[in-house]
């Protein structure tokens, strides 16, 4: 029986570090099982993995990474005999990032502390970590053949938000996983952490999903079973609350589909419908589109621009700050968009502008400065601000772009 007294997310490399180098008889799997309060349900699933070790004969330890619990859970633990360690920073990715870093095994398992999954069926997980795979997820919905049993999931969870996030970090992401939030998942020890994750909340378990999925990791899954958690208290996860930190992050980790792909879709439309409009009005099945419709044009073109501009400068600073890896493509494109790049094609589309809008001031002057006709003197009015706006616009977009670029320790 083995306790550490406290780890900081300072200290989490170093303990890596030292546990896993000077030690010949390192295990070949660890069990890590985050732990806030769950004298109920601890010794269940602790006895279990035992069991699943003895069983399976298995070289193996077992983490509890308490994060602050006030009932009798680490007397618990250490009664059946593991390892014990308190983190002090709280949050579901803090705790785990501390026992994954305590582990020594080469193979580790995760899964809550709460008797929801069944620690006795690990070895299917690790017959496929042995067979070459870096992540190895669990899935619990019936469709890719899994089991959730009565009263396990609430049907909200069941129903909508889990099938609805898994399906945004698919199509976001491209990623092969059915069952984005599955608590029970395996991975090799030394992957997860060159993926560096970040979150120390419930965003934990949506980041290594993501970052594994962006470096091409081989990933599988494996159905399981939920079962129906053994707590005597409500569950710390909050539906709402909870479900918007796991999609809220899911779009900052994709500016694709936050920014880019919505802001390209506004350009392009404001760019297109207001070259239309600027020979004339258009009416189509009896409806005429004139300069208010123009003005809209240029608000897209406007705000098209802008999201575009916060995708590219997101995602390069999301790399920089390691939040996403390099992406090779998109740092050729950065290499062609340098600041001199923006400076003269900013200069140049604010001169556009500027002479569009010296013509209607020549216009406005033929009218001897009187009353004008706000079809014609707004065709250039609109675009010729618009031009202004955007070529001032790009120059200050490139300066702040650089500024995320610069190298930095």
């Amino acid at each position: 029986m083995r306790s550490q007294d406290l780890i900081t997310a300072w200290d989490i490399s170093t303990w890596d570090t030292t546990t896993s180098s000077n030690n010949d008889t390192a295990p070949e799997v660890s069990i890590v099982l985050p732990c806030l309060n769950e004298a109920t349900t601890l010794e269940s699933c602790l006895r279990k993995a035992n069991l699943a070790i003895a069983t399976h004969h298995l070289h193996a330890e077992v983490i509890v990474a308490d994060n602050g619990s006030q009932d009798d859970s680490k007397e618990k633990a250490d009664a059946c005999g593991a390892m014990v360690i308190h983190v002090q920073e709280r949050g579901y990715g803090a705790a785990l990032m501390a026992g994954i870093a305590m582990a020594r095994g080469k193979y580790v398992i995760m899964g809550d502390a709460d008797d929801s999954y069944d620690f006795t069926s690990i070895y299917p997980f690790i017959e496929k970590l042995r067979a070459g795979y870096d992540l190895v997820m669990g899935c619990r919905f019936p469709h890719a053949g899994g089991t959730i049993l009565p009263g396990a999931m609430p049907w909200l969870h069941r129903y909508l938000g889990n099938p609805a996030l898994s399906r945004i970090g698919r199509l976001f992401f491209n990623s092969p996983v059915t069952d984005f939030h599955c608590g029970m998942r395996g991975f090799r020890r030394q992957f997860i952490h060159t993926l560096d994750l970040q979150a120390t909340g419930m965003e934990f378990a949506s980041e290594m999903v993501i970052k594994a999925t962006l470096i091409k990791a081989r990933i599988t899954e494996i159905p399981i079973t939920l079962h129906r958690d053994g707590r005597n208290r409500p569950p710390h996860l909050r539906t709402w609350r909870d479900g918007w930190r796991h999609l809220r992050f899911m779009l900052l980790y994709c500016p694709r589909w936050l920014f880019l792909l919505p802001g390209s879709l506004l350009f392009l439309t404001g760019m297109i419908s207001g070259t239309i409009l600027l020979t004339g009005p258009i009416t189509l099945s009896g409806i005429t589109f004139d300069t208010n419709t123009l003005l809209v044009s240029a608000m897209a073109i406007l705000t098209g621009f802008n999201l575009v501009t916060f995708g590219i400068i997101s995602k390069s600073f999301a790399i920089s700050t390691g939040f996403l890896p390099p992406d090779p493509v998109f740092q050729r494109i950065l290499r062609r968009l340098t600041l001199e790049v923006g400076i003269i094609s900013g200069i140049f589309i604010t001169l556009l502008g500027a002479i569009i809008l010296s013509l209607g001031v020549l216009y406005w002057h033929s009218q001897n400065f009187g009353a004008l006709s706000y079809s014609h003197s707004l065709r250039l009015v609109i675009p010729g601000t618009t031009a202004l706006t955007l070529g001032i616009e790009l120059m200050f977009s490139s300066f702040l772009l650089s500024l995320f670029r610069m190298p930095h320790k």
